[in-house]
């Protein structure tokens, strides 16, 4: 059961965050990625917070390039960085920084000591510039996505580390850096909050042979956040205390049947309710926040696709879960990580215009019509008043 909560105090601004794909990995080609620069939001700025504040978004995530920020061991260049927090400000527009989104220097080992303690001094180095730039302790992801980093750059080769096999190796010792990231932003700036973010999934087995299996990797979408809250390998250094606000990451094929094809919405047998995934997560770590961190689809069905996520959430927040916004991410469409393939995905479109990013109107549309909706029910208002 999830214990009964008081009348949710807002953590954002808005309901609805725009979320700024901030990834700086190495693809499967070992080329570095800057999805910032590829979007050119590191020069668009100031106007993409702009159009953000236009649709009633005053929340957002972006991201800090640590490898453009520690050039050489313990100097850091805040020239990339400070413009996106100078537009923010300017804009009015909160935001969670991803310390780490996937990317780090090249000169770093991400197995070894030596990557906790350069991260925990660089997570501190930009919490110190936070707050000297806006006079607040910041709202930081340490590490984005821990588990399925893992997944992808320690078990399958697709990404950076590029190692099979040594998923949870990696998965060990990026918890290790977020926990004491966490402890070096809250030393430097008391205040601080913090987000971890992971997908949260289902697997269904095709057979019943499968079902002890997919049952342990069902399990395993839990493990960076017990890792974290110190229940799962305490010698990690994890507490209570370091797990803050839960991100939970869904996109449309976050369910799917074991080695096979993903699960339709519309496969009432098998598919499990969004809000039924919510409930998983608020009933394992309640009373924390939690909020939708990433959702998205490609092509036509971006405006159908939000109102699923976004009733799905409502529908969760009226049980009772403390689920406290949806996160549009990526805001802006992008090419793809691995090909030369535009991901029209976005409220936003890549090419700006005269300055300004074309807007993708039916997604806008929805977005209004839900944003209508939520203030009905006194979820935006509650929101805008947040400072």
């Amino acid at each position: 059961m999830i214990p009964h909560q008081p009348p949710l105090q807002p953590l954002f601004q808005s309901f609805f965050l725009g979320g700024f794909e901030c990834s700086t990995h190495r693809n499967m080609s070992r080329r570095r990625l800057d999805m910032i620069a590829a979007t050119r939001h590191d020069l668009l700025a100031r106007e993409d917070y702009a159009q953000l504040a236009e649709h009633g978004i005053r929340a957002a995530r972006d991201g800090v390039r640590w490898h453009l920020v520690e050039t050489s061991p313990g100097h850091y260049d805040w020239s990339a960085v400070l413009p996106l927090i100078r537009a923010a400000e300017q804009a009015g527009t909160q935001v969670i920084w991803d310390l780490c989104h996937y990317g780090w220097p090249d000169d770093l080992d991400v197995f070894s000591p030596a990557f906790v303690d350069r991260f925990a001094r660089y997570a501190a180095a930009f919490a110190r510039l936070h707050r000297e730039e806006t006079g607040r302790a910041p709202f930081v992801c340490p590490v984005n996505e821990i588990s399925f980093l893992a997944f992808a750059g320690g078990d399958m080769a697709r990404c950076s580390p590029h190692e099979t096999g040594r998923g949870m190796d990696l998965k060990r010792n990026l918890a290790r850096a977020a926990i004491a990231g966490t402890r070096a932003v809250r030393d430097a700036t008391p205040g601080a909050r913090f987000a971890a973010v992971d997908p949260v999934i289902n697997i269904v087995p095709r057979e019943d042979a499968e079902a002890e299996e997919v049952a342990r990797h069902n399990a395993s979408q839990w493990q960076s956040w017990d890792m974290l809250c110190g229940r799962e390998e305490p010698g990690l250094g994890g507490s209570e205390d370091i797990l803050d606000v839960v991100g939970v990451n869904y996109y449309w094929n976050n369910q799917w049947l074991h080695h096979a094809e993903p699960l339709s919405v519309f496969d009432s047998a098998r598919f499990r309710p969004f809000r039924d995934l919510l409930a998983d997560t608020a009933r394992r770590y309640a009373p924390r926040g939690i909020f939708v961190a990433e959702t998205s689809i490609e092509g036509a069905p971006r405006a159908p696709w939000l109102r699923y996520v976004a009733e799905e959430t409502m529908a969760a927040r009226q049980a009772g879960l403390p689920v406290h916004g949806v996160c549009l991410y990526p805001v802006i469409s992008h090419m793809g990580w691995d090909e030369d393939r535009y991901c029209p995905n976005g409220l936003f479109e890549l090419t700006p215009r005269h300055g300004r990013r074309e807007v993708h109107r039916p997604l806008a549309a929805e977005l209004a019509r839900l944003q209508a909706t939520f203030r009905e029910q006194g979820v935006e208002a509650a929101r805008s008043a947040v400072g």
